[in-house]
């Protein structure tokens, strides 16, 4: 059906196709929703009301402008043991900020325990033919930056792993 005028649904559509932010972010008022952050969470996340109430301040912090625009939005590293929580906060985090729990990006870091694995997220040294099992691990994805990345298990990737993964959690790239 045509018609003569274009609405802001549909407009909001087409950015959100463009864009990969979802409609309901370019249409709900982003401060509501950071203001009722915190209540969200922690519906979903019993006995972490610390953990929470950290994510939430440094979320509110970059969302105000107080924070480098061209970092993330924030890196977290939740430690404990299994069932506390730590993935459910990650998954809550997307659904909350980016409407969709699918929005959450997880890397089994236990794919990483040997030094050659680092090659597996930045891809092989210059001059090392590719194999098709060493493409970086973010190839083949659809580029997704309103995302929540989880590398998942991170104690047990190899000590080589951790220098990029400082680099990405520090510039949200890989150079």
């Amino acid at each position: 059906l045509v018609h003569d005028t274009v609405t802001e649904e549909e407009i909001a559509g087409i950015v959100a196709k463009w864009t990969g932010i979802p409609v309901a972010k370019l249409m709900e008022g982003e401060r509501e929703k950071l203001l009722h952050l915190d209540e969200v969470l922690h519906r979903r996340l019993i006995g972490q009301d610390e953990a929470v109430e950290k994510v939430c301040e440094a979320i509110q912090r970059s969302r105000a402008g107080i924070s480098d625009p061209n970092r993330p939005i924030g890196s977290f590293l939740f430690l404990g043991p299994t069932g506390v929580g730590k993935t459910e906060l990650a998954k809550a985090l997307a659904e909350s900020l980016f409407d969709d729990e699918r929005s959450m990006v997880r890397i089994d870091m236990t794919e990483y325990m040997e030094k050659f694995s680092v090659s597996r997220l930045i891809g092989a040294p210059p001059g090392i033919r590719r194999l098709r099992r060493g493409r970086p691990a973010y190839r083949g994805r659809a580029p997704q930056p309103y995302s929540v990345v989880l590398f998942d298990e991170v104690e047990k990737a190899h000590p080589d792993v951790f220098n990029i993964l400082l680099q990405i959690l520090d510039d949200g790239r890989i150079t």
